[in-house]
Protein backbone atom coordinates (compact mmCIF):
# COMPACT_ATOMS: atom_id res chain seq x y z
CA UNK A 1 0.00 0.00 0.00
CA UNK A 2 1.25 3.48 -0.88
CA UNK A 3 2.17 5.52 2.20
CA UNK A 4 0.08 8.58 2.95
CA UNK A 5 1.74 11.78 1.75
CA UNK A 6 1.79 14.98 3.74
CA UNK A 7 0.33 18.05 2.03
CA UNK A 8 1.02 21.68 2.89
CA UNK A 9 -1.99 23.65 1.64
CA UNK A 10 -1.30 27.36 1.23
CA UNK A 11 -4.50 29.36 0.87
CA UNK A 12 -6.74 26.72 2.42
CA UNK A 13 -9.83 28.90 2.87
CA UNK A 14 -10.07 30.10 -0.75
CA UNK A 15 -11.94 28.38 -3.57
CA UNK A 16 -8.99 26.19 -4.59
CA UNK A 17 -8.12 25.46 -0.98
CA UNK A 18 -11.60 24.30 -0.05
CA UNK A 19 -11.81 22.23 -3.22
CA UNK A 20 -8.48 20.63 -2.30
CA UNK A 21 -9.75 19.65 1.12
CA UNK A 22 -12.75 17.96 -0.51
CA UNK A 23 -10.32 15.99 -2.66
CA UNK A 24 -8.21 15.05 0.37
CA UNK A 25 -11.33 13.94 2.23
CA UNK A 26 -12.03 11.35 -0.48
CA UNK A 27 -8.45 10.09 -0.33
CA UNK A 28 -7.53 10.12 3.34
CA UNK A 29 -5.59 6.90 2.82
CA UNK A 30 -3.27 8.64 0.35
CA UNK A 31 -2.96 12.22 1.61
CA UNK A 32 -3.18 14.16 4.83
CA UNK A 33 -2.72 17.91 5.41
CA UNK A 34 0.22 18.61 7.66
CA UNK A 35 0.09 22.40 7.23
CA UNK A 36 -2.73 24.83 6.51
CA UNK A 37 -2.41 28.56 5.93
CA UNK A 38 -4.93 31.28 5.17
CA UNK A 39 -4.71 34.96 4.48
CA UNK A 40 -7.12 36.33 7.06
CA UNK A 41 -10.24 34.17 7.31
CA UNK A 42 -9.56 32.96 10.83
CA UNK A 43 -13.06 31.57 11.35
CA UNK A 44 -12.95 29.31 8.30
CA UNK A 45 -9.40 28.27 9.09
CA UNK A 46 -10.38 27.30 12.62
CA UNK A 47 -13.11 25.05 11.24
CA UNK A 48 -10.59 23.35 8.95
CA UNK A 49 -8.11 22.91 11.78
CA UNK A 50 -10.78 21.27 13.92
CA UNK A 51 -11.57 18.84 11.10
CA UNK A 52 -7.99 17.94 10.13
CA UNK A 53 -5.70 18.63 13.12
CA UNK A 54 -2.67 19.69 11.04
CA UNK A 55 0.64 20.00 12.83
CA UNK A 56 1.24 23.52 11.45
CA UNK A 57 -1.26 26.39 11.06
CA UNK A 58 -0.50 29.89 9.84
CA UNK A 59 -2.46 33.04 9.14
CA UNK A 60 -0.88 35.78 7.02
CA UNK A 61 -2.86 38.88 7.95
CA UNK A 62 -5.35 37.82 10.62
CA UNK A 63 -4.93 37.41 14.35
CA UNK A 64 -4.61 33.81 15.59
CA UNK A 65 -6.95 32.72 18.39
CA UNK A 66 -5.40 33.12 21.84
CA UNK A 67 -3.47 30.05 22.87
CA UNK A 68 -3.90 28.35 19.47
CA UNK A 69 -0.20 28.04 18.72
CA UNK A 70 -0.80 29.27 15.17
CA UNK A 71 1.94 31.18 13.40
CA UNK A 72 1.20 34.68 12.11
CA UNK A 73 2.68 36.83 9.36
CA UNK A 74 3.75 36.35 5.79
CA UNK A 75 6.66 34.12 6.83
CA UNK A 76 4.14 31.40 7.68
CA UNK A 77 3.83 30.64 3.96
CA UNK A 78 7.51 29.70 3.69
CA UNK A 79 7.43 27.80 6.97
CA UNK A 80 4.46 25.75 5.77
CA UNK A 81 6.00 25.23 2.33
CA UNK A 82 9.17 23.79 3.84
CA UNK A 83 7.48 21.72 6.55
CA UNK A 84 9.55 18.55 6.93
CA UNK A 85 6.49 16.28 6.84
CA UNK A 86 5.10 17.76 3.62
CA UNK A 87 5.99 15.93 0.42
CA UNK A 88 3.54 18.04 -1.61
CA UNK A 89 2.93 21.78 -1.40
CA UNK A 90 -0.30 22.96 -3.00
CA UNK A 91 0.13 26.69 -3.52
CA UNK A 92 -3.29 28.30 -3.84
CA UNK A 93 -2.21 31.74 -2.63
CA UNK A 94 -3.66 34.57 -4.71
CA UNK A 95 -1.20 36.84 -6.51
CA UNK A 96 2.54 37.42 -6.34
CA UNK A 97 2.46 36.78 -2.58
CA UNK A 98 2.84 33.09 -3.38
CA UNK A 99 6.21 33.44 -5.13
CA UNK A 100 8.60 33.10 -2.20
CA UNK A 101 6.80 30.02 -0.88
CA UNK A 102 7.08 28.33 -4.27
CA UNK A 103 10.79 29.07 -4.44
CA UNK A 104 11.34 27.77 -0.90
CA UNK A 105 9.40 24.57 -1.58
CA UNK A 106 11.30 23.88 -4.80
CA UNK A 107 14.63 24.55 -3.10
CA UNK A 108 13.62 21.96 -0.50
CA UNK A 109 12.92 19.37 -3.19
CA UNK A 110 9.13 19.36 -2.79
CA UNK A 111 6.48 18.65 -5.38
CA UNK A 112 4.67 21.97 -5.89
CA UNK A 113 1.10 21.65 -7.13
CA UNK A 114 0.86 25.16 -8.51
CA UNK A 115 -2.46 27.00 -8.55
CA UNK A 116 -0.63 30.30 -8.08
CA UNK A 117 0.03 31.14 -11.73
CA UNK A 118 1.53 34.49 -10.75
CA UNK A 119 4.61 32.64 -9.47
CA UNK A 120 5.74 31.85 -13.01
CA UNK A 121 4.50 35.13 -14.47
CA UNK A 122 6.56 37.24 -12.09
CA UNK A 123 9.72 35.15 -12.05
CA UNK A 124 9.51 32.29 -14.55
CA UNK A 125 13.25 31.83 -15.20
CA UNK A 126 14.10 32.13 -11.50
CA UNK A 127 11.44 29.58 -10.55
CA UNK A 128 12.48 27.06 -13.19
CA UNK A 129 16.11 27.41 -12.10
CA UNK A 130 15.09 26.84 -8.47
CA UNK A 131 13.27 23.65 -9.46
CA UNK A 132 16.36 22.35 -11.24
CA UNK A 133 18.77 23.30 -8.46
CA UNK A 134 16.62 21.92 -5.64
CA UNK A 135 15.33 18.88 -7.53
CA UNK A 136 11.79 20.07 -6.87
CA UNK A 137 8.88 19.44 -9.22
CA UNK A 138 6.24 21.79 -10.60
CA UNK A 139 2.86 20.32 -11.50
CA UNK A 140 0.13 22.72 -12.65
CA UNK A 141 -3.28 22.87 -11.00
CA UNK A 142 -4.97 25.28 -13.43
CA UNK A 143 -7.40 23.30 -15.55
CA UNK A 144 -5.89 24.59 -18.79
CA UNK A 145 -2.33 23.61 -17.92
CA UNK A 146 -3.43 20.33 -16.40
CA UNK A 147 -5.14 19.59 -19.72
CA UNK A 148 -1.95 20.31 -21.65
CA UNK A 149 0.09 18.18 -19.25
CA UNK A 150 -2.32 15.28 -19.74
CA UNK A 151 -2.24 15.65 -23.54
CA UNK A 152 1.56 15.65 -23.51
CA UNK A 153 1.97 12.55 -21.33
CA UNK A 154 4.55 10.30 -22.99
CA UNK A 155 5.00 12.66 -25.95
CA UNK A 156 8.19 14.05 -27.41
CA UNK A 157 8.34 17.80 -26.68
CA UNK A 158 9.78 18.30 -30.15
CA UNK A 159 6.53 17.07 -31.63
CA UNK A 160 4.52 20.03 -30.30
CA UNK A 161 3.42 22.47 -32.98
CA UNK A 162 1.00 24.59 -30.98
CA UNK A 163 -0.82 24.91 -27.67
CA UNK A 164 -4.39 26.23 -27.69
CA UNK A 165 -5.68 27.49 -24.34
CA UNK A 166 -9.44 27.82 -24.01
CA UNK A 167 -11.23 30.71 -22.31
CA UNK A 168 -14.84 30.79 -21.21
CA UNK A 169 -15.09 34.40 -22.35
CA UNK A 170 -16.26 35.49 -18.92
CA UNK A 171 -19.46 37.42 -18.22
CA UNK A 172 -18.88 39.95 -21.01
CA UNK A 173 -18.30 37.58 -23.92
CA UNK A 174 -21.21 38.99 -25.93
CA UNK A 175 -21.17 42.56 -24.61
CA UNK A 176 -20.08 45.41 -26.91
CA UNK A 177 -16.80 47.07 -25.93
CA UNK A 178 -18.54 50.32 -24.98
CA UNK A 179 -20.76 48.54 -22.46
CA UNK A 180 -17.89 46.48 -21.03
CA UNK A 181 -15.96 49.63 -20.16
CA UNK A 182 -18.70 50.66 -17.73
CA UNK A 183 -19.45 47.24 -16.20
CA UNK A 184 -20.09 47.20 -12.46
CA UNK A 185 -18.35 45.04 -9.89
CA UNK A 186 -21.48 42.91 -9.60
CA UNK A 187 -21.50 42.44 -13.38
CA UNK A 188 -17.85 41.39 -13.43
CA UNK A 189 -18.22 38.93 -10.54
CA UNK A 190 -21.13 37.15 -12.24
CA UNK A 191 -19.09 34.47 -14.02
CA UNK A 192 -21.25 32.18 -16.18
CA UNK A 193 -19.30 28.95 -15.55
CA UNK A 194 -16.87 29.01 -12.62
CA UNK A 195 -17.22 30.00 -8.96
CA UNK A 196 -13.90 31.48 -7.89
CA UNK A 197 -12.39 34.14 -5.66
CA UNK A 198 -13.02 37.78 -6.52
CA UNK A 199 -9.57 38.55 -7.95
CA UNK A 200 -9.45 35.66 -10.40
CA UNK A 201 -13.10 36.25 -11.34
CA UNK A 202 -12.27 39.82 -12.35
CA UNK A 203 -9.22 38.52 -14.23
CA UNK A 204 -11.55 36.21 -16.11
CA UNK A 205 -13.80 39.13 -16.96
CA UNK A 206 -10.88 41.18 -18.36
CA UNK A 207 -9.18 38.07 -19.86
CA UNK A 208 -6.03 39.07 -17.97
CA UNK A 209 -6.15 35.54 -16.59
CA UNK A 210 -5.54 34.15 -20.08
CA UNK A 211 -2.46 36.34 -20.45
CA UNK A 212 -1.18 34.93 -17.16
CA UNK A 213 -1.90 31.41 -18.41
CA UNK A 214 -0.08 31.98 -21.71
CA UNK A 215 3.03 33.14 -19.83
CA UNK A 216 2.74 30.21 -17.42
CA UNK A 217 2.40 27.74 -20.31
CA UNK A 218 5.49 29.21 -21.95
CA UNK A 219 7.59 28.31 -18.92
CA UNK A 220 5.92 25.04 -17.96
CA UNK A 221 6.10 23.49 -21.42
CA UNK A 222 8.93 25.39 -23.11
CA UNK A 223 6.76 26.51 -26.03
CA UNK A 224 7.45 29.91 -27.69
CA UNK A 225 4.77 32.58 -27.45
CA UNK A 226 4.09 32.53 -31.18
CA UNK A 227 2.94 28.92 -30.80
CA UNK A 228 0.49 29.50 -27.95
CA UNK A 229 -3.03 30.61 -28.91
CA UNK A 230 -6.18 31.47 -26.99
CA UNK A 231 -9.68 30.62 -28.18
CA UNK A 232 -13.03 31.35 -26.53
CA UNK A 233 -15.01 28.25 -25.60
CA UNK A 234 -18.16 29.23 -23.63
CA UNK A 235 -19.05 25.74 -22.42
CA UNK A 236 -15.72 25.24 -20.57
CA UNK A 237 -15.74 21.55 -21.47
CA UNK A 238 -12.54 21.48 -23.56
CA UNK A 239 -9.83 22.74 -21.25
CA UNK A 240 -7.01 23.00 -23.81
CA UNK A 241 -5.74 21.53 -27.07
CA UNK A 242 -2.29 20.38 -28.15
CA UNK A 243 -1.53 20.32 -31.87
CA UNK A 244 1.37 18.13 -33.00
CA UNK A 245 3.70 18.51 -35.96
CA UNK A 246 1.87 15.89 -38.01
CA UNK A 247 -1.42 17.81 -37.68
CA UNK A 248 -2.95 15.59 -35.01
CA UNK A 249 -4.75 17.45 -32.22
CA UNK A 250 -5.40 16.14 -28.72
CA UNK A 251 -7.78 17.77 -26.26
CA UNK A 252 -8.66 17.12 -22.64
CA UNK A 253 -12.38 17.37 -21.88
CA UNK A 254 -14.37 17.28 -18.69
CA UNK A 255 -17.07 19.02 -16.72
CA UNK A 256 -15.94 22.37 -15.32
CA UNK A 257 -14.65 21.43 -11.86
CA UNK A 258 -11.31 22.17 -10.26
CA UNK A 259 -11.35 18.94 -8.25
CA UNK A 260 -10.11 16.84 -11.17
CA UNK A 261 -6.99 18.93 -11.95
CA UNK A 262 -6.30 19.23 -8.22
CA UNK A 263 -6.33 15.46 -7.81
CA UNK A 264 -4.17 14.97 -10.90
CA UNK A 265 -1.63 17.50 -9.61
CA UNK A 266 -1.37 15.48 -6.39
CA UNK A 267 -0.94 12.13 -8.16
CA UNK A 268 0.68 12.86 -11.55
CA UNK A 269 1.47 10.75 -13.50
CA UNK A 270 -0.70 8.27 -11.61
CA UNK A 271 -4.50 8.48 -11.65
CA UNK A 272 -6.82 7.65 -8.78
CA UNK A 273 -10.51 6.75 -9.00
CA UNK A 274 -13.17 8.94 -7.43
CA UNK A 275 -12.17 12.46 -8.38
CA UNK A 276 -15.53 13.71 -7.12
CA UNK A 277 -16.28 15.08 -10.57
CA UNK A 278 -19.44 13.96 -12.41
CA UNK A 279 -18.77 11.71 -15.39
CA UNK A 280 -18.66 13.50 -18.72
CA UNK A 281 -21.77 12.88 -20.83
CA UNK A 282 -21.33 14.07 -24.44
CA UNK A 283 -25.08 13.97 -25.01
CA UNK A 284 -25.76 16.25 -22.08
CA UNK A 285 -22.87 18.52 -23.07
CA UNK A 286 -24.41 19.02 -26.49
CA UNK A 287 -22.77 21.32 -29.00
CA UNK A 288 -19.35 22.77 -28.26
CA UNK A 289 -18.64 26.21 -29.69
CA UNK A 290 -15.38 28.07 -30.30
CA UNK A 291 -14.92 31.76 -31.04
CA UNK A 292 -12.02 34.14 -31.63
CA UNK A 293 -10.99 36.50 -28.86
CA UNK A 294 -12.22 40.08 -29.34
CA UNK A 295 -8.97 41.81 -28.53
CA UNK A 296 -10.50 45.28 -28.92
CA UNK A 297 -12.96 44.52 -26.12
CA UNK A 298 -10.43 42.75 -23.88
CA UNK A 299 -7.12 44.64 -24.21
CA UNK A 300 -5.61 43.16 -21.03
CA UNK A 301 -4.99 39.87 -22.84
CA UNK A 302 -2.84 41.46 -25.53
CA UNK A 303 -1.01 43.60 -22.99
CA UNK A 304 -0.05 40.54 -20.96
CA UNK A 305 1.06 38.46 -23.92
CA UNK A 306 3.15 41.38 -25.20
CA UNK A 307 4.73 41.65 -21.74
CA UNK A 308 5.57 37.95 -21.87
CA UNK A 309 7.23 38.37 -25.25
CA UNK A 310 9.22 41.35 -23.96
CA UNK A 311 10.47 39.32 -21.01
CA UNK A 312 12.72 40.70 -18.31
CA UNK A 313 10.71 42.68 -15.80
CA UNK A 314 7.72 43.23 -18.11
CA UNK A 315 5.65 40.22 -16.97
CA UNK A 316 6.21 41.19 -13.32
CA UNK A 317 5.07 44.72 -14.11
CA UNK A 318 1.99 43.41 -15.91
CA UNK A 319 1.04 41.16 -13.02
CA UNK A 320 1.59 43.73 -10.28
CA UNK A 321 -0.23 46.49 -12.16
CA UNK A 322 -3.11 44.12 -12.80
CA UNK A 323 -3.33 43.10 -9.15
CA UNK A 324 -3.42 46.71 -7.99
CA UNK A 325 -5.88 47.81 -10.68
CA UNK A 326 -8.23 44.92 -9.91
CA UNK A 327 -8.11 45.75 -6.19
CA UNK A 328 -8.91 49.37 -7.01
CA UNK A 329 -11.82 48.32 -9.23
CA UNK A 330 -13.24 46.07 -6.51
CA UNK A 331 -12.92 49.00 -4.07
CA UNK A 332 -14.78 51.34 -6.43
CA UNK A 333 -11.73 53.47 -7.21
CA UNK A 334 -11.45 52.54 -10.90
CA UNK A 335 -13.97 51.76 -13.59
CA UNK A 336 -13.76 48.41 -15.32
CA UNK A 337 -12.37 50.03 -18.46
CA UNK A 338 -9.64 51.76 -16.48
CA UNK A 339 -8.16 48.44 -15.29
CA UNK A 340 -6.49 47.78 -18.66
CA UNK A 341 -5.59 51.46 -19.00
CA UNK A 342 -3.62 51.42 -15.75
CA UNK A 343 -1.86 48.23 -16.80
CA UNK A 344 -0.91 49.81 -20.13
CA UNK A 345 0.40 52.94 -18.38
CA UNK A 346 2.56 50.90 -16.03
CA UNK A 347 3.99 48.81 -18.85
CA UNK A 348 4.78 51.89 -20.91
CA UNK A 349 6.78 53.41 -18.07
CA UNK A 350 8.31 50.33 -16.42
CA UNK A 351 8.48 47.36 -18.80
CA UNK A 352 12.09 48.12 -19.69
CA UNK A 353 13.38 47.82 -16.14
CA UNK A 354 16.04 45.15 -15.51
CA UNK A 355 14.64 41.77 -14.53
CA UNK A 356 17.35 39.13 -14.60
CA UNK A 357 17.46 38.49 -10.83
CA UNK A 358 14.83 37.90 -8.19
CA UNK A 359 15.71 41.21 -6.52
CA UNK A 360 15.22 43.13 -9.77
CA UNK A 361 11.89 41.40 -10.40
CA UNK A 362 10.65 42.20 -6.91
CA UNK A 363 11.75 45.82 -7.39
CA UNK A 364 9.79 45.95 -10.65
CA UNK A 365 6.77 44.46 -8.87
CA UNK A 366 6.93 47.14 -6.18
CA UNK A 367 7.43 49.92 -8.74
CA UNK A 368 4.39 48.80 -10.73
CA UNK A 369 2.21 48.71 -7.63
CA UNK A 370 3.32 52.22 -6.67
CA UNK A 371 2.73 53.39 -10.24
CA UNK A 372 -0.92 52.28 -10.18
CA UNK A 373 -1.59 53.43 -6.63
CA UNK A 374 -0.10 56.88 -7.24
CA UNK A 375 -2.49 57.46 -10.14
CA UNK A 376 -5.73 56.36 -8.51
CA UNK A 377 -6.63 59.96 -7.73
CA UNK A 378 -5.85 61.10 -11.28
Amino acid sequence: MTASQGVALLGSTGSIGTSTLRVLERHRDRFHPVALTANGNVTALATQVAAWSPSYVGVVSGTPPAGSGWRAGVECLIEAATHPDAQIVLNAVVGAAGLQATLAALAAGKRVALANKETLVVAGPVVMAAATAGHGTLVPVDSEHSAILQCLAGRNPGDIRRLVITASGGPFRTWPAERIAHATVADALNHPTWRMGSKITIDSATLANKALEVIEAHYLFGVPYDRIDVVVHPQSIVHSFVEFTDGSVLAQLGVPSMELPILYALTHPERLPDSGVPRFDPITAGSLAFEPVRHDAFPALGLGIAAGRTGGAAPAVFNAANEEAVAAFLAGRLTFGQVAERIADALEDLAGRPGSTLEELLDADAAARHHVQSRLSC
